[in-house]
């Protein structure tokens, strides 16, 4: 009995010995882990562990399958079927089959909140006819349906989950994907554990934990000592420093997404587009490429960064002119307008703003920075309790992803309230065109109205960048910046 009991000691010590942890430093603590309420790039970091999807994207930004194994398009682009993958089941035992699919795509057509009603808004109805077959219905033709379904439209949740746990779902998010939600302490930790029975082959780290670290520095010195095997982004000073270490790496890759700064076009001093195309004439952005980013982003003039399907050479990001800012001012008839600018945490984020305030003095503005947690400016942004605000978006493979939510009237992503029935126009032509030639040159259209009218400044666009121990591999690395960790290992 003795002989025996030393032996399963033994090997439950070797067990523990051999789990793998993998601990993941992010920039801020996740808002929203509810794929129909999130709107943040940070959300989707660990969504995508938890939840499949309808359809994912590669290396190439190519569309391919997931749950779905095969799909036709007929009925002149307006009748889509997927067949899907079968003997799928939720963490919670229950089956991931054609009526979780209806389910999880009507929920994120009518949830209240829901931040997926626009990029679902061309969706007539949904229809699963047997278990393994689901057939969406377009009100017109949607060139970005497959894209918008390899993202949050396209996670499928748990009906019997999200049913039980109704607006509170993300306290305890229920998927299929190959880890499972476990537990979270708000701004400390989110854990996951390994999926054993994902139906894609079981992953090889055993427990993944995220971690938020607004601080750069704090960040990188987490990755310095090994308390954590992964962060991102990596703030550009940073970079040199992990790469002298020889446990270390970055990688860096093409984003899809921009940055820039939201003024509020629902109140003053913004409700004045004068004031508005003034701010935005004050913005030296080669100055944030070499002061800020030490030469690592690129100049933003739109939506649609270099490399991307809509992007056009043409337009070219603007230069500052502190001149035409006072022209502007003294036209809208004002020597100075004040205004506070709200921000996250972060040594990038405080030193940008700076230099925005800096910029901004120059043509007479007077800028007072907030800095908020992260979540706390998602909020204030969605229900326009701001003046200015420096928020991005971590952009989608198609071009519709960064620009419709945006500007159009009502558009989840519309922080700034703008709404012109011209451009609301031209974006839902876009949508419904076929060509991409025929789509970029709608998009060029609207884009130089939208300019014109300034409810956004588009100052860069940034790469994505990883810090990771060398002890790990086989990590996914996709242009749409979301790390994917089912076929990660720990050496």
């Amino acid at each position: 009995m003795k002989r025996t009991l030393t032996a399963l000691s033994l090997l439950l010590a070797l067990s523990a010995a051999s789990a793998q942890t993998l601990t993941v430093g992010l920039d801020a603590d996740p808002p929203r882990l509810d794929p129909a309420l999130s709107t943040a790039f940070v959300d989707r970091q660990v969504m995508n562990q938890i939840f499949d999807k309808l359809v994912d994207v590669n290396e190439n930004l190519k569309i391919v399958p997931m749950v779905a194994k095969s799909w036709k398009v007929t009925n002149g682009g307006l009748t889509y079927t997927f067949k899907l993958n079968t003997g799928i089941r939720f963490s919670d035992g229950t089956p991931l089959d054609a009526a979780a699919v209806k389910y999880s795509i009507e929920r994120n057509m009518t949830l209240d909140g829901s931040a997926r009603k626009g990029e679902l808004g061309s969706v007539k109805d949904v229809a699963a006819p047997d278990a393994a077959t689901v057939v969406i219905t377009l009100k017109a033709p949607y060139g970005p349906l497959l894209a918008v379904l390899s993202d949050r439209s396209g996670m499928i949740v748990s009906p019997t989950a999200a049913k039980k746990a109704g607006a509170d779902f993300a306290s305890g998010p229920v998927g299929s994907g190959p880890f499972t939600f476990v537990s979270r302490k708000r701004q400390d930790n989110i854990t996951l554990k390994a999926n054993t029975g994902y139906w894609r082959g079981k992953p090889s780290l055993d427990t993944l934990v995220y971690r938020p670290f607004p601080d750069g520095d704090v960040r990188v010195a987490n990755l310095l000592s090994g308390a954590v095997q992964v962060i991102t982004p990596v703030d550009p000073k940073d970079i040199a420093t992990i790469q002298k270490n020889p446990k270390l790496d970055v990688d860096t890759f093409q984003g899809l997404g921009f940055q820039g700064v939201w003024m509020n076009v629902t109140r003053p001093p913004f409700n004045s587009k004068l004031v508005r195309q003034a701010f935005s004439a004050t913005v030296e952005r080669d100055a944030i490429n070499k002061v800020v980013f030490l030469n690592t982003v690129k100049p933003a003039a739109g939506p649609f960064p270099p490399g991307t399907p809509a992007y056009s050479a043409a337009i070219k990001a603007p230069q500052g002119d502190v001149a035409l800012a006072r022209k502007k001012l003294a036209q809208a008839g004002k020597a100075n307008v004040s205004f506070t600018l709200l921000t996250s945490p972060g040594a990038v984020n405080a030193q940008l703003a700076q230099l925005y305030q800096a910029m901004a003095a120059q043509a007479g503005f007077t800028v007072k920075i907030e800095t908020v947690e992260f979540g706390t400016l998602l909020d204030r942004a969605d229900r326009r309790n701001y003046d200015a605000v420096m928020l991005g978006w971590s952009g989608r493979p198609d071009p519709d992803g960064n620009i419709y939510d945006f500007f159009h009237t009502g558009g989840s992503n519309n922080q700034a309230g703008y709404s012109d029935p011209g451009i609301d126009a031209l974006l839902e032509k876009a949508r419904a065109q076929n060509a991409m030639s025929a789509r970029v040159a709608t998009y060029n259209v609207a884009l130089g109205k939208i300019l014109d009218d300034a409810p956004y400044v588009f100052t860069y666009f940034s790469s994505n960048t990883v810090g990771v121990s060398k002890s790990l591999t086989g990590l996914k690395l996709v242009p749409d910046g979301i790390l994917r960790f089912s076929t990660a290992d720990l050496k």
